[in-house]
């Protein structure tokens, strides 16, 4: 195949139905002619073409070796012709000689193109690229964890209210900020409650940055009722009159499946490698009643 050779240096303006005015400028030396926009006018004066419409220009082109490359205020919005179109916007273009550009230029001609009434729009909707993985299936991801920095996540307990106890005000809170945070009736109790033992609980935060409660006193709820448990977002305490719940939020908690969750499917998940001190942490149903 002859190559075939465009020298252009052309400026041009562009004057839509209301009388603005949008320049460009359009330069070639060799097989790559790129347009350069400073607005979108000239593309959605007209209404867009559809996909089936620009197909056989971009399929002229490329039999040319010649690549058209638009680009707009925002960056490239799309090139035709001569050009390397990912797999994954094959899918939606539905041609090898279509390439979509930058996802910020393509926005304002996306929203055009969905008041199109007519045929399939030019772009396709705003949907993250690349499309492969909701096609493909069975894909192998490597599993991570959810360290934060230590304490993070806004470690706390809430005084848990039903519909008969709750007077309309939010509920108590209480901050998880030390590394021991003890619960009982003395007054020097970090949480004191009124009606239990002088100190009825504890909750440590460990080296391996879990709180884990520790009960001296009787406690209930989703814990365990003789040792230690490692508190998971949503787990409940219930000591004498008193019922607690411990949060955390997910990106900070370690629980199951990797972020804070406990129980479902049976409850067990693999210990995790903390990247920060190189050991294994306890299985996220450890101490869980």
């Amino acid at each position: 195949m002859a190559e075939n050779r465009l020298d252009i240096d052309l400026d041009f303006s562009y004057t839509d139905g209301s009388g603005a005015v949008t320049n460009g400028r359009a330069k070639s030396a060799g097989t790559e002619v790129t347009v350069s926009l400073e607005g979108l006018a000239p593309l959605t004066g007209g209404g867009l073409p559809s996909l089936e419409e620009i197909k056989p220009l971009a399929e002229l082109l490329a039999r040319k070796g010649i690549s058209v490359t638009v680009a707009g205020p925002d960056g490239t919005i799309l090139s035709l012709g001569n050009v390397d179109s990912p797999a994954s916007q094959r899918l939606v273009t539905r041609s090898p000689h279509i390439k979509l550009g930058k996802l910020g230029s393509l926005l304002p001609l996306v929203r055009q193109g969905r008041r199109r009434p007519r045929g399939m729009p030019l772009l396709p909707p705003a949907t993250p690229l690349p499309l492969v993985p909701t096609v493909q299936r069975n894909i192998i991801r490597r599993i991570t964890t959810t360290h934060y920095a230590r304490g993070g996540g806004r470690p706390r307990l809430i005084f848990v209210q039903d519909a008969a106890t709750w007077t309309g005000q939010i509920p108590r809170e209480v901050a998880l900020s030390g590394e021991v945070t003890t619960i009982g009736g003395s007054p020097g109790s970090d949480v004191q409650l009124e009606g239990l033992e002088a100190l009825h609980a504890e909750i440590r935060h460990d080296e391996q940055d879990e709180y884990v409660l520790v009960p001296y006193g009787p406690v209930s709820g989703s814990v365990s009722r003789t040792g230690p448990s490692v508190l998971r977002t949503g787990a409940r305490i219930q000591m004498g009159q008193w019922c607690l719940a411990f949060f955390r939020e997910e990106f900070a908690d370690h629980g199951r499946p990797y972020g804070g969750r406990s129980g479902g499917e049976l409850a067990y998940e693999r210990p995790q490698l903390d990247p920060r001190t190189g050991t294994m942490e306890r299985d996220s149903s450890e101490g869980i009643s």
